[in-house]
């Protein structure tokens, strides 16, 4: 090998002696960070090929630091972010479109456009996906980046390219946005003839008075028992949910308190006469009923003033105080954690999933008997037992119907192209809509229909996986069909026979008039008791 050569691999062996030669020589103490980040700073500003700029790197770091501590909900927000934040978290109304959308296999799809909006005016469908918002893809991004970027003061522009199944372009809208209403009670039922239903969908800036109206309005039709459905309510105003436990809860009867770090714990108490004495009450739950639901869930439970019926709640107890920070920018931070009446803490175990999502870190370890038993055990207000160890375990635990062999089948076989068969559902659904009525049933020849749709949109129909999976098919149609035709609440009583939990709750109704009747019947069947 030549002297020549030779120079230059020894050149390239020394590069890494060199560095290491310089952190050496360069150390910062660890007690010195401010010194430390300006030294990288310094030197990313210098030798960094593709650098950024200094506004974006102080960014990244700020959001570095935040993404460093061990707190699961601190966020930092930009001026954008923060009020879509304070708007899908507080407010019932907003500037947007008017459409509710979910992420399906990363995609950002359509799942309702609600009535009389932009969106229904536009021709926005269910089951399509948002391709761009303006020019920006929404390729990668979370679903609060998108609904951010959608929603704006009322009065102002915004376009949204789509993707329909069926269509081979791309579709390109321009709204004009305007006021949205969400409702935090969407509808109210009467089932069995005197047992009132409502659902309980957000714990928005008027949930409590929307609540109190529509248990008022239950009450007068005739309810003599209460279901209150908290099934994927993932919270939000704490003092909606101080307000809405209130209406159920004698004065004094304390609600929640929040412990903080070398503080006296903040205890919340009732501060009004119920409205429902003597109402029986259950409440349902579920793994996605979190933050607000689980204070109103665990205040009634520990108070003996419901029975509690679903599977493990989310177990998110965590106070989030909101600091703003100049220029419109504003940090989260977990300043203190929620606790029941009965002491238990409603802050449970989770890890973080890539995207960002949060997951129970025992998924449902909650719903077998010998983890319920190895939980802490605390006492309501009249002696009968209740579990601790983060979450609200229900009295009664009652999981949703596991998905049939044959479903699961079907499932496996349409893989990735389950959002086109979610779509094709929809655009069906609209097209029989007119035929039906009230009592209307899905037919074979319905379903033959949906099957020809299928196989346009070339979803794969492996050794009959359509016939596999009619059971599903034929739900989500019927559900389809009677939401467009006579809305939400003449769709979920449809669906009622088909619902564990709440067939569950009716059965315990039945046969228990008085809520120490319902408590008495839980302890009965195996639930927590004396």
């Amino acid at each position: 090998m030549n002297r020549k050569r030779l120079l230059k691999i020894l050149g390239l062996a020394t590069v890494p002696l060199a560095i290491g030669a310089f952190v050496l020589q360069g150390q910062v103490s660890t007690t010195d960070g401010p010194k430390l980040f300006a030294r990288v700073l310094q030197f990313v500003e210098q030798y960094s090929v593709d650098s950024l700029s200094n506004a974006e790197i102080y960014e990244k770091a700020a959001r570095g630091l935040v993404k460093g501590l061990n707190d699961p909900y601190a966020d930092l927000y930009s001026p954008d972010q923060l009020s879509s934040f304070q708007r899908n978290t507080l407010g019932n109304r907003y500037g947007g479109i008017g459409m509710q959308i979910e992420s399906q296999d990363g995609l950002i799809t359509v799942t309702k456009v609600f009535p009389g909006t932009p969106g229904e005016r536009g021709g926005v469908q269910a089951g399509d996906r948002i391709l761009l918002v303006d020019t920006v893809s929404t390729t990668g991004m979370r679903i609060d980046e998108v609904s951010g970027r959608l929603t704006g003061p009322a009065g102002t522009s915004v376009s949204a390219t789509f993707g329909r199944a069926g269509v081979p372009d791309p579709i390109k809208m321009t709204f004009t946005r305007a006021v949205i209403e969400v409702p935090a009670v969407p509808f109210t039922l009467m089932l069995d003839g005197d047992i009132g239903y409502l659902l309980l969908q957000r714990f928005n800036e008027s949930a409590g008075a929307q609540m109190e109206k529509a248990t008022r309005d239950l009450m007068a039709r005739g309810a003599r028992s209460m279901i209150i459905d908290l099934r994927g309510n993932p919270g939000g105003s704490l003092d909606q949910a101080l307000e809405i436990s209130n209406l159920f809860l004698q004065p004094g009867a304390e609600i929640a308190s929040v412990r903080h770090r070398g503080r006296e714990p903040e205890v919340y108490r009732a501060n009004r006469p119920s409205i429902v004495d003597s109402t029986s009450i259950i409440v349902l739950i579920d793994n996605y009923s979190a933050s607000a639901s689980e204070i109103v869930a665990g205040a009634l439970q520990d108070h003996d003033r419901a029975l509690v019926v679903g599977v493990g709640s989310f177990g998110k107890g965590l106070v989030q105080t909101l600091f703003p920070l100049e220029g419109g920018w504003a940090i989260k931070l977990t300043t203190g954690k929620w606790y029941t009446p009965s002491g238990r803490s409603i802050q449970g175990e989770h890890t973080q999933l890539e995207d960002g999502r949060f997951v129970e870190y025992a998924p449902d370890s909650s719903e077998s008997d010998s983890a319920r038993k190895a939980r802490p055990i605390f006492h309501s207000s009249g002696g009968r037992l209740i579990y601790g160890g983060g979450g609200i375990t229900p009295d009664v635990t009652v999981r949703q119907d596991s998905l049939p062999e044959s479903v699961q089948e079907f499932l496996r076989a349409v893989g990735p192209k389950w959002p086109t068969v979610y779509a094709t559902i929809y655009a069906y659904a609209r097209e029989l809509q007119s035929q039906a009525t009230l009592d209307f049933t899905v037919t074979s020849e319905w379903l033959e229909g949906l099957y020809r749709r299928l196989e346009d949109a070339e979803v794969p129909n492996i050794d009959g996986s359509y016939e596999a999976g009619a059971q599903l098919l034929a739900r989500q149609l019927e559900q389809r069909v009677a939401t467009l035709r006579f809305g939400d609440s003449t769709a979920f009583r449809r669906q009622v026979p088909y619902d564990n939990q709440v067939q569950m709750a009716l059965e315990y109704l039945r046969k228990g008039r008085t809520q120490r009747e319902l408590l008495a019947l839980a302890a009965q069947a195996g639930g927590p008791s004396n």
